[in-house]
């Protein structure tokens, strides 16, 4: 039975890519690569190295939330302020600032779009550019504010624990949500 119910999830979840809809949770990411960051405190506090490409399972962490934004989005410029205090909630735990790492990905941002939203909410973890909307169009077109949270399992699998559009209220609040939903409590 629980081999069968694996067997059911991957259906599902390629049904889901197919279908252009979003990460279901349960389910996995599709195979998306990201460019290391350039800047080595972005490199170190995602445990990652050499100088290419990775996939955000490669992250050293246990859980991975990723924040799919748009430079030009209201929303996503209303809660910046919250996703940084949620930044600085983990990693001023010690128990949690190794387990938990945050990214952001700018759906049809190019790299000067990216930085400047950076700067401009003074963005505390990496953001990447998708400015050609491939990303954006991996996980299912989807609106932004897109919270997606993966758990990373010792032997490099993952698994979708949370995927749901404009999930974000208060920072307290979400980074609850994701301990509860990865089973990191």
């Amino acid at each position: 039975p629980i081999a069968a119910v694996g067997l059911i999830s991957l259906i599902v979840c390629d049904l889901n890519r197919a279908a252009n809809l979003p990460p279901v949770k349960g389910g996995v990411l599709p195979l998306i690569k990201l460019p290391v960051p350039e800047d080595p405190d972005e490199k170190e506090y995602l445990g990652l190295s050499g100088s290419r490409f990775f996939r955000i399972p490669e992250i050293k962490a246990k859980v991975v939330i990723i924040e799919i934004f748009s430079t030009y989005c209201p929303k996503c410029q209303k809660i910046a302020p919250g996703m940084d205090k949620l930044y600085y909630l983990i990693e001023s735990n010690p128990g949690l600032r190794n387990k938990i790492k945050m990214i952001g990905i700018g759906a049809g941002d190019s790299r000067y779009e990216v930085d400047v939203f950076k700067k401009t909410f003074s963005t505390p973890f990496p953001l990447f550019p998708d400015n050609d909307f491939t990303i954006h169009k991996a996980l299912g077109d989807l609106r932004s504010p897109y919270f997606i949270a993966i758990k990373i399992d010792k032997d490099g699998t993952h698994e979708v624990v949370h995927s749901e559009l404009d999930s974000f209220e208060e920072a307290r609040a979400f980074l609850e949500l994701i301990i509860t939903a990865s089973g990191l409590k």
